[in-house]
């Protein structure tokens, strides 16, 4: 598969977890049950950790890239979902340099 075809269905795989995301942080507990939605959270999370690191990488990239085409607090919440489900620690798994990089980052937003 070439690089262009990976890049494209990487952001298609951004934009439904977006989505998905989105809909399971609905505030309406009459749409969707709060723990369901943290079960399903979670899931997505598992799932996610277990993609293979190059493909991984064109994911993340592809959620900074989508942020792009929103604005304020959607942007920020489309560029928050990497961090959220940790997936930049998930890439620097065998870096311990970088894994120390991204907990100061966290340390310092907290």
């Amino acid at each position: 598969m070439n690089a262009d075809r990976e890049d494209l269905i990487a952001r298609q795989i951004a934009m439904i977890i977006m989505n998905f995301v989105s809909f399971l942080e609905t505030p309406d507990e009459n749409i969707i049950n709060p723990d369901n939605a943290v079960e399903m959270m979670e899931y997505l999370g598992f799932q996610l950790d277990s993609i293979e690191k190059g493909f991984l990488r064109r994911l993340v990239d592809s959620f900074y890239s989508i942020a792009e085409d929103y604005t304020g607090e959607q942007r920020e919440f489309v560029r928050s979902i990497p961090d959220y489900f940790y997936l930049e620690e998930a890439l620097a798994a065998d870096d311990p340099v970088r894994l120390a990089e991204l907990e100061a980052i966290r340390d310092a937003r907290d």
